[in-house]
């Protein structure tokens, strides 16, 4: 029997404990601080686990020396504003790290504004040093689809796009690139540009949150910054994310996060203006219904209903 043919039956004899690779890597506590951090989003964070069980089995092999060629990791997220894209970006890093496909896994994070230039031999320089800020870790663009502008004829964003997708093809054991955006204007974009397209391997969905969801990630919010609703102000705050909801401009939890600071403001003037000289803790931590109430939202959805009401006498 050859030197070669005995190495391979000695390769093939060769057990691994997946199980134990798995704990050794520590993945498992970054997929539950994904679950503590986000509410719902099962179907992103089932993806997250399965590209991870990808990872861990692809390292797995090459201890095996049943090495395929580096896996594409470069990524797509599309969904509306606030539905965690960022975040599962931030844990996706930490996953990669852990699993030794980047070496630092750090996050950049950057638009357009940060890689495009205003004139010509600006564009390069720009988006050469997010790169290299950028190297050993994450790149995540956001809006990537408003690099390519095809009804300007003096957009330098074609330019930036050819180095990305140099580096993205010469340094993908160094470097993954995830692009995020409303699922249209990428679709647009992609369609636009193929050579991106070939390169991104994963294409994640982000779905809206329902009401009941949106409830659950305020009172997290609310909790990490030691706050929390009365039974009334929680309802309160339901009939208002409810009414929200309905709004153009509706940002999922980012909207959530700018109308506790506004309830904050609310409660804090409150507590001010109020004839109550002592304050307890739970006078301090506790959000009423008043604080939801006093919201523009009800105004103007009372505003709305009043003249079809009129209509009908």
């Amino acid at each position: 029997m050859s030197k070669q043919t005995k190495n391979l039956t000695s390769t093939q004899d060769t057990s691994i404990d997946l199980d134990a690779e798995f704990q050794a890597s520590n993945i498992q506590e970054v997929l539950d601080k994904l679950d503590r951090e986000l509410i719902g989003l099962i179907p992103v964070k089932t993806r997250i686990r399965e590209t991870a069980a990808l990872l861990l089995v692809d390292r797995v092999r090459k201890k095996l020396e049943l090495s395929a060629g580096a896996p594409s990791l470069h990524m797509c997220f599309t969904g509306n504003p606030g539905t965690g894209k960022t975040t599962v970006a931030l844990r996706m890093a930490e996953i990669l790290h852990r699993l030794g496909y980047v070496r630092e896994g750090h996050l950049v994070s950057v638009t357009r504004d940060d890689l495009v230039g205003q004139y010509i031999g600006h564009t390069a320089p720009k988006t050469k040093e997010v790169i290299k800020k950028a190297m050993g870790g994450v790149l995540f663009i956001d809006e990537a689809y408003y690099l390519y502008k095809p009804e300007n004829e003096r957009d330098y964003g074609a330019e930036s796009i050819e180095i990305l997708l140099q580096t993205m093809e010469n340094n993908r054991e160094d470097l993954v690139v995830i692009l995020a955006g409303y699922k249209d204007r990428m679709d647009k974009f992609f369609h636009s540009n193929p050579g991106m397209r070939s390169r991104i391997a994963h294409h994640i969905d982000f779905p809206d949150y329902g009401a009941d969801e949106l409830v659950a990630i305020a009172k997290l919010m609310l909790a990490s910054q030691n706050y929390s609703f009365s039974t009334a102000g929680e309802e309160a705050f339901g009939k208002y994310i409810r009414l929200r909801m309905k709004s153009e401009h509706f940002a999922n939890a980012r909207s959530v996060r700018n109308a506790l600071d506004r309830a904050r403001l609310r409660q804090a003037n409150r507590l001010f203006s109020g004839t109550k000289k002592s304050l307890s803790k739970t006078d301090l931590i506790t959000l009423e219904a008043e604080d939801i109430l006093a919201s523009r939202v009800f105004l103007e959805s009372a505003s709305d209903i009043e003249p079809k009401t009129k209509n009908k006498k």
